[in-house]
Order: C-alpha cells, then structure tokens, then sequence
C-alpha cells in the first residue's frame, strides 16, 4: 500500500460496494489506520447495502451523503447537452471531477478525514525535484484509470491515495477473498451508473423531454443513403445498427445537428491528425507556455500515439499527432503522458 506519508492521517474511504473500494477499506484497516467508509448517494435510493456490510465486518464507521439533485444537475445534465450538441460524452471524468474528487473529499474533510481513498487503479508520487504531485499509470495497465483521473489538480492529489495502483485485479479479488469480505466475486461494472441497461438516447429523450426526430443518412456529397431514427442515437464511428443495406461498409463520420443529418463515410474518413481541447488542467507541470513533445491518447482503451502539443493563447491547446488518430470526437477528452506519467488533460471541440 502506498505511504505517502499516510501512516498517521484519518482516512475516508469511498465505497461503492464493489471489490476494489472495500479492498482499500481493508487495506488501510489492516495497516493500522483511522478510517471510515462512505458512498455517495448519485442516482439511485439511498442504502448502499454492500457497502454498509462490508464496513461492518471491518468495524468502522459508515457514511452515506445523498448527492442526487447536484449528480442530476452536474452531470447528467451535461451527458444529454453533449449528445445534443453533436458531442460523445465521458460522464465518469465529469463525475470524478464534480462528485468524487469534489463533494466526496469535501465531506471527508468536513468530517475530520484528511485523506480520501478510492479504488482507483492508478498511482500517485511526489516528485521532490519539482515539488510537485505526479499522477502515474497502474502497475497493471490493462486496468489503468489514470485517463479519467487527469482533472485532478495539486490541492486534490495531495490529499487523495489510490492504493490499488500497484496490485493486478486478480491481486485485489485473492485479498477480498482472503478476508472474506463477501464481495470477492461481484462482477465489476461495466454500465454508466445512471444507463444500467445502456440505452443513452432513450435516457435522453426522457431526461430533457425532447424528441429527436427522423433524418437523412447522407455521404459527403450529400446523397441521401436512408433515414434515420433520431440523431442522438448515432456516435462517431458507429458501424452497427445503422440499419442500412449498403455495398461497402459505411461508418458515422460525422453530425449535421442544425439540418437533422447523419453523415456517413468509409473508414478512412475517421482519421485525423489534429485536434483542439478546451477546459485543460495540467498535472506535471504548470501550463506550458510552448509546444511539449508527449504520447495522447484521445478514448479511454485506446493506445496513445506519439503527438506535439501546442497551447493556445486562450488556455486551450491543438494536439498534432504523429500519425493520424482513429475517431476522434467532441466530448471525449485528450489526455497526455509521458511513459507512465499522465500529463494532464482536456476536452475535444
């Protein structure tokens, strides 16, 4: 378990039930350390039962804050405007900026907690030289988060312990067992805790009460291929569920939303070699005042390619890439490393 000079601060950990955060709660029990269980309340009733029990077989204390009305309003609300605006949205980099890193460690320290732990897998370290938080990639980088971690500004890293960052998941699940926490085969989740049946448009069709009507598939040109059954329910790079009988095979490449028209293209029309990200936070190193050499990485389970990085005098940065990218799309998020040190970060216009 990383120190980081932890070894006498009250922790609060964040539990969701699942086998990662209640191996941090016993994690940090086992080494001895103050500590609390606590879940936020985003989407569903309140009772977290999972949680709760884990927290008493530890015998430490639990917390439940009810966060509903700010998750609706935060990041929900910014899920549907994405989409609506034309936009693919990450809600879990939202969420951990908003909720996670932002009321949840509020209330930690509200509570007389002066660290947050998550299970998080990714690393944090103190760079000495430069007197700065780093954030690093998991040891075991199939299951590296650091990607939807790259919000996270100095004041949080310090104050925030990803414990989970050196251990391979089958690690984890071989503790839980161990300590027969009764949490040790639940499934991880793969949903969007507000989609747990995944239907985004239908979801957004109801949350702001709008329809999204029909419209016309088209090719560059403007051919008119067939008709669609309400932007929203396309994504850029979307091959399947067209519902097409085409010749060759045609993606989304991109979306009219003024003219209510889904552009379709060979896959080849999906690549790209520039893009522009607004909203950067910076984690090495202040805002670079040049154009930085680094890797970017522009979805969650993609391989980063290598890219020059270029800021812009209003904040944001253009991000040429080596080599052309496959899909990139406004609402994502760019992020950028060096080896296994996430740089820092921002979202695609």
């Amino acid at each position: 378990m990383e120190s980081n000079n932890s070894d006498n601060l009250k922790a609060m950990i964040a539990m969701s039930g699942g086998v990662d955060s209640s191996v941090c709660a016993y994690l940090y029990k086992e080494a001895g350390c103050d500590i609390a269980g606590a879940s936020l309340c985003l989407c569903t009733h309140p009772g977290n039962a999972d949680a709760e029990a884990v927290c008493r077989k530890l015998d430490i204390p639990y917390y439940e804050f009810d966060y509903r009305d700010m998750f609706r309003d935060k990041v929900m609300q910014n899920f549907a405007d994405t989409y609506i605006e034309g936009g693919t949205p990450n809600p879990c980099i939202v969420c951990n900026r908003t909720m996670k890193f932002g009321v949840l460690l509020s209330e930690a320290e509200k509570a007389g907690y002066d660290l947050l732990v998550t299970g998080h897998y990714a690393r944090i370290e103190f760079d000495e030289t430069n007197g700065r938080y780093l954030l690093k990639k998991a040891c075991d980088e199939r299951k590296d988060q650091s990607y939807v971690l790259y919000n996270l500004t100095q004041e949080q890293l310090s104050k925030v312990r990803f414990p989970l960052g050196v251990y391979s998941k089958d690690e984890i699940r071989e503790i839980a067992v161990k300590a027969e926490l009764g949490v040790a085969a639940k499934k991880d989740s793969q949903d969007i805790c507000f989609l747990p049946n995944g239907g985004y448009a239908d979801f957004i069709e109801n949350f702001t009460n709008k329809r999204f009507p029909e419209g016309d598939f088209v090719d560059r040109e403007g051919n008119v291929y067939g008709t669609h059954k309400g932007i929203i329910r396309y994504t850029i790079g979307q091959r399947k569920g067209l519902g097409l009988a085409l010749k060759e095979p045609a993606y989304v490449i991109s979306k009219d939303m003024e003219n209510n028209k889904v552009i379709l293209g060979p896959d080849s029309a999906l690549y790209s070699d520039t893009l522009i990200a607004g909203d950067v936070n910076w984690i090495a190193f202040d805002a670079p005042k040049s154009e930085i050499r680094c890797a970017a990485r522009v979805r969650y389970n993609q391989k980063e390619t290598p890219a020059t990085v270029i800021p812009l005098d209003d904040g944001r940065v253009k991000v040429i890439f080596d080599a052309p990218v496959r899909g990139i799309t406004r609402g994502q998020s760019a992020v950028f490393y060096r080896d296994d040190i996430c740089l820092g970060g921002g979202i695609i216009e």
